[in-house]
């Protein structure tokens, strides 16, 4: 007698009527887009690594498309303004009407809690924002501010990356004992992380810190590009271009790093040669203040135009730019212009940062 027999006391195995599990990937090509639709974006890189036909739907238009029709994405940009002290931090937001048919933007003036112009990173549809030992959180979908379990120990200039569901902070004085830390979003504890070998207040206090390659990097005018790699505390550097005039235009789409140099234009660097390439087929002109960011899968740029109209003024322009990568390189394709709003001529962009 098997042991199936005898576990069911000498009975055949009952039939039932109930149908085989349903794979994902035999659901109907809508419901499979709107579900990963409404995924944040911090999972897609995980997302990609299940299989080929999953990475290549989510690099799709229609997956964009998609989401631009949920509203799901949207663009937090800062200002500071020059003529108080201290600088008084302005927010506008970029975003998208649900379920409208046009891929029209709407800008609106919100009201950000000041500690949020500081070191900050974005986790889904949260701000994480470093103030000395303090971690602000904040809401953009309630617009409620929290405060989260106190750091270590005080960070007065650093670098912050999100790194597999754990944000790490770097950077501080010197004589710190712990020049490193790490929070962890699932447990919600900060603790010590692996000390990094390029130490120092000045490497990882800069205007632009990003996530590549599963390392935080900090990139500055005067030492090119540090990446601290959060499992072992070991570093690596890499220059910037020659002749470079760097301004704030930095961003990090589908894990390749694009930055707007004043004298090239904008660029991306290949990892694997360790060199810097020009995207190709845009003229978008020499731009002076900068900002980028990512929105519905195309690079978001962002510039600073003296008005003509009012010298006491500044126009805020935005083009959006697609991006082909191929075996050659990376070719962008410029969409038409748009002036998004005027501000006061002492307002300077500082940040943008993309939520979804």
């Amino acid at each position: 007698m098997s042991n199936l027999a005898v576990s069911n006391g000498g009975e055949p195995p009952r039939k039932t009527n109930q149908p085989p599990p349903t794979s994902f990937s035999s659901l109907p090509f809508d419901i499979v887009l709107n579900v990963l639709a409404r995924v944040p974006k911090r999972y897609y890189p995980i997302l990609r690594c299940v299989c080929k036909s999953l990475r290549s739907l989510l690099r799709s238009p229609e997956i964009q498309k998609t989401r631009s029709l949920l509203g799901k994405d949207s663009l937090f940009i800062c200002f500071t303004d020059r003529s108080t002290d201290p600088k008084t931090p302005h927010w506008f937001t970029l975003r998208r009407i649900e379920n409208s048919t046009t891929d029209e933007n709407v800008v609106d003036s919100i009201e950000v809690p000041r500690g949020l112009s500081l070191s900050t990173i974005v986790v889904g549809h949260e701000i994480f924002a470093i103030r000395s030992t303090n971690l602000l959180i904040f809401d953009t979908q309630s617009r409620e501010l929290r405060e989260g379990p106190s750091l270590l120990v005080k960070r007065p200039s650093n670098s912050v990356g999100l790194i597999g569901g754990k944000i790490y902070v770097i950077g501080g004085h010197r004589e710190d004992s712990i020049p490193a830390q790490v929070f962890d979003l699932k447990t919600q504890t900060w603790e010590a992380a692996p000390i990094p070998e390029a130490d120092g207040r000045f490497v990882w206090s800069c205007a632009a810190n990003f996530s590549l390659d599963r390392k935080v990097c900090a990139l500055s005018s005067g030492r090119g590009t540090t990446c601290y790699d959060p499992r072992d505390g070991s570093c690596e550097t890499f220059e910037l271009p020659d002749g470079y005039r760097w301004k704030t235009g930095v961003c990090v789409i589908d894990n390749v790093l694009f930055v707007y140099f004043f004298r090239y234009g904008l660029m991306w660097y290949d990892t694997q040669l360790r060199l810097w390439r020009v995207v190709y087929g845009l003229d978008i002109g020499k731009a002076g203040s900068v900002a980028m960011a990512e929105y519905y899968g195309k690079l978001a740029f962002l510039w600073v135009n003296r008005s003509l109209l009012c010298p006491e003024s500044k126009e805020i322009w935005c083009r959006m730019i697609g991006l082909d990568r191929n075996e050659s390189g990376t070719h962008g394709t410029a969409e038409p212009s748009q002036l998004l709003w005027i501000v006061p001529r002492d307002y300077n962009m500082c940040r943008c940062l993309s939520l979804g």
